[in-house]
């Protein structure tokens, strides 16, 4: 193989296995993670941490300002991390001070997620629609879910619903579409959607039946039928 054809499938390996990776951190930690929207998020920070690293090369100036506000994100101090300290700059001049760069994009989807642990959920969504994506199964898909949950938690449940759907679609992996595709049908079921909530609880069955909520969807199933 050429260099520069191991170039090009270099970076695909390396997520291949990153997800691989953060695939068993999440079934590991699973017991601690629930169908609300506090567990959702908590899933979500282990995705971030977990895919940080590939995502954002530190090595330069915006990237290094970024680490330095996930350091602080990491240990929970949300509102240190989204408005910064004397020592780091927070998410939010990340992404005002960093133009079109990755880790500005980044840093909006961080601030989202801040904003949500700290109950300001209209703030979470600004931050969160204004995300771009980063073209992945993981962490693109972990803030539309994201975002799903904060449009339930103002009471926008239909539109939390088709969004969770939409997270689940992107994600089409065992490690958050069955998680969002779950939290989808609990709110259609609170809306008295029963079909639709229905089908959301059997694609977990058919589509993802190595996740471990293949079984625990069996009891969703059975009372709407």
């Amino acid at each position: 193989m050429s260099q520069k054809a191991q170039k090009n499938t270099a970076p695909v390996n390396e997520f291949d296995e990153t997800l691989a990776a953060s695939k068993n951190f999440f079934d590991k930690h699973k017991k601690a993670i629930v169908y609300g929207g506090g567990g959702l998020l908590a899933a979500i920070i282990i995705v971030l941490l977990t895919h940080q690293f590939y995502i954002v090369p530190r090595n330069t100036k915006a990237n290094e300002a970024l680490y330095k506000a996930e350091a602080l994100f990491a240990s929970g101090e949300y509102e240190k991390a989204l408005n910064g300290n004397e020592t780091a700059q927070g998410f939010l001049a990340v992404a005002d001070n960093f133009g079109c760069t990755k880790a500005a994009n980044l840093a909006k989807m961080y601030a989202g997620i801040c904003y949500a642990n700290l109950g300001q959920y209209n703030e979470a969504v600004a931050m969160l629609e204004d995300f771009s994506g980063c073209g992945d199964a993981m962490i693109s898909p972990a803030a539309i879910g994201a975002l799903g949950n904060c449009y339930a938690a103002l009471g926008q449940k239909e539109k939390a619903a088709t969004t969770l759907e939409e997270a689940a679609s992107a994600a089409d992996n065992n490690t958050l579409s069955p998680t969002f595709l779950i939290q989808a049908g609990q709110i259609y079921e609170d809306l008295g959607q029963k079909e639709k909530a229905l089908a959301c609880y059997e694609k977990v069955k058919e589509s993802y039946k190595q996740s471990f909520q293949t079984n625990e969807v069996d009891k969703y199933i059975e009372r709407l039928k």
